[in-house]
């Protein structure tokens, strides 16, 4: 008997439709003589930070969004580091900041954090900008990463109104945001964490299930049933030096009925729910409506 496979909710039919959204918005700047620039602040050289600026660059440049970058050595010292944020807010033409983190440990990331101009805020990373996300205002930008498992969502029609969902992670960057995310869909929400007891039982009552645990593999079978929605947000290497996420793909494919693959899921969408924040910005600037 053929075992039947979760429907693969794949982040490429996604970032096509996202896309055009884009090109659209970009063409109505254009008509006013702007182009849309995004600013890129990297400190030291992380493989994974020059990896996703690779990407976002190379979106940008399929985008017809421009792109300038602020590199600084890894010792950079804090009054660099805010001379440089200072330089970007002031731009008139750089209409979005992305900024690497973690920071250095050397830095004061909080203080370096809250002095971009939240305006130029388009991952989300202020207070003020998580503020508008947990008091469900729109004022600002959620961070990126969770903003696209709503994309994916919404584009497969996924209705989470009414549903049970779980996050698996609380940090700033992804858990807690998604979980508001979600109440605002009206799902029912619960965090779990590494202090959750009994998780799987937990994650097996959800009818969505956002994976953000950070470890390859962690989710197994024994947290899924049928019926489920699994959006996973990891990107870890296994010991074949493959690119995995935090749900373990072979277990929960033959159970639950749709699935995010990594690569090819969240990562992609990411990266044009960033430069799709530039745009609005920039619009958001020039007074012009968001399409």
């Amino acid at each position: 008997m053929e075992v039947p496979m979760a429907k693969l909710l794949s982040g490429k039919d996604v970032t096509a439709s996202l896309n055009e959204e884009i090109r659209k918005k970009v063409e109505t700047l254009n008509a006013h003589q702007i182009t849309p620039k995004l600013g890129i602040i990297r400190i030291g050289e992380r493989e994974d930070d020059i990896s996703y600026e690779r990407s976002a660059t190379k979106r940008c440049e399929t985008l017809g969004v421009s792109y300038e970058k602020f590199l600084l050595p890894e010792n950079a010292s804090e009054e660099m580091v805010l001379n440089t944020i200072a330089q970007v807010n002031e731009a008139d033409d750089i209409h979005g900041v992305l900024l690497f983190r973690p920071l250095p440990r050397h830095l004061d990331e909080n203080r370096i954090i809250n002095a971009l101009a939240v305006e130029k805020d388009i991952d989300g990373i202020t207070d003020r900008s998580m503020s508008s996300v947990f008091l469900g205002k729109q004022t600002g930008f959620a961070p990126c990463t969770p903003s696209a498992c709503m994309k994916i969502l919404d584009h497969y029609g996924i209705n989470c109104s009414g549903k049970k969902a779980v996050v698996i992670g609380r940090s700033p960057v992804v858990g807690k945001p998604a979980a508001m995310m979600l109440l605002q869909k009206n799902a029912t929400v619960t965090i779990c964490h590494t202090k959750t007891k009994d998780m799987p039982s937990v994650v097996k009552e959800a009818d969505i299930v956002i994976v953000a645990a950070g470890r390859a593999g962690v989710i197994d079978a024994k947290y899924l049933r049928a019926g489920q929605t699994v959006i996973d947000v990891g990107i870890n290497v296994n010991e074949e030096g493959k690119l995995c996420g935090d749900v373990n793909f072979a277990d929960a494919e033959p159970v639950v009925d749709a699935i995010t693959p990594v690569p090819g899921g969240v990562g992609s969408v990411t990266t044009s729910v960033l430069i799709e924040h530039v745009v609005d910005a920039a619009l958001l600037k020039a007074g012009l409506d968001i399409l």
